[in-house]
């Protein structure tokens, strides 16, 4: 059997900060004077010029969720954050009850807030699916995290890797499923090395203090700056490099340096602009971020999508009226 020879297709982003700053702002002030009720309408804007202007072997993606959907989630989350506050007013056991009963429904809402997401995604304009079970999703979202906070956090790397695998596993594009195969030792190599420059700075620090040297304290916050880019960077690189399609694998190689350059010249351009820098800053992240990360196709990767298409073109329309709503999460 002769083996199909393997195709390297980079994503990129082809929007811009002025562009997307004319979107940002007339979504803010319309947000404002509506009390709020555009900012589904916004949400899809923003999407759609997100989605389409990210390209990967010559074509885009597309967002299709409707305004109309995402604003019957938000109103089920205002509705239901009302209603923990009138209980906490009433009475903090009974405000205890209602945050139990919403934790208890929130993995149910994880599941249908991931199957909009997907479903109303598409690249070449065949859709993404999602077929996680809840079982699954109270299993992932609700006992492994209890069972993070009564461990001290010491499962919490664990909790990490089965929730990125849920998600990945339960990922299809057409017909073909997503596969995570990230050891759950790799995210607590992760979360150790971040917890060891953590200690290694705080140690620094007091000895820094002790020796009447305070002034090189200023030290500190540009460490824990380089240790949250740190982690901002290893995370997404072992996920997405232990994601594959089918016999299609994904590449990112993002790194600390520009990463953290990237993050702090953000920063100040939002301060000195007094926010308006915000969408700028919002593309220059996102074009770092996609442009440093690529599919590794086995084979002609447009042969792929008509097979896709072709194996899900009998069932895509009826599924259509089944995600019509957006929990937003």
């Amino acid at each position: 059997m002769q083996m199909q020879q393997q195709q390297e297709h980079a994503f990129e982003f082809t929007g811009n900060g002025w562009e997307y700053f004319k979107i940002w702002i007339v979504n803010l002030l319309l947000t404002i004077l509506t009390l709020g009720i555009y900012s589904a309408w916004a949400k899809v804007r923003r999407l759609q010029y997100f989605y389409r202007n990210t390209r990967l072997a010559d074509a885009s993606f597309d967002f299709h969720g409707t305004p109309k959907a995402i604003l019957k989630g938000r109103i089920i989350a205002f509705v239901m954050l009302m209603v923990y506050s009138v209980a906490v007013r009433m009475s903090p056991a009974l405000g205890i009850v209602i945050a139990l009963m919403i934790a208890v429904v929130m993995p149910w809402m994880i599941v249908r807030s991931l199957r909009f997401k997907l479903y109303n995604s598409s690249y070449r304009g065949l859709r993404f699916g999602f077929a996680g079970s809840d079982g699954g999703a109270y299993t992932v979202f609700l006992l492994f995290p209890i069972l993070s906070v009564v461990t001290l956090y010491l499962l919490a790397p664990f909790t990490h890797q089965r929730i990125k695998q849920y998600q990945h596993c339960n990922s299809q594009f057409g017909d073909t499923f997503f596969n995570f195969d990230a050891p759950v030792k790799s995210f607590y190599g992760v979360y150790g090395k971040m917890l060891g420059m953590g200690l290694l700075a705080g140690l620094f620090a007091g000895i820094f203090s002790a020796a009447g040297m305070p002034f090189l304290l200023a030290l500190l916050p540009v460490a824990f700056l380089f240790i949250m880019a740190y982690f901002a960077v290893a995370l997404p690189n072992l996920i997405w490099n232990s994601t594959t399609l089918g016999e299609h694998t994904i590449q990112s190689k993002l790194e600390v340096r520009p990463y953290l350059w990237i993050s702090f010249t953000n920063l100040l351009g939002i301060v000195l602009t007094l926010g308006l820098f915000i969408p700028f800053a919002t593309v220059r992240m996102l074009r770092y971020k996609l442009e440093n990360m690529s599919l590794m196709a086995q084979g002609d990767l447009a042969e792929f999508v008509a097979g896709q298409e072709q194996a899900t073109s009998a069932t895509g329309e009826e599924t259509a009226e089944m995600f019509d709503v957006d929990i937003s999460l």
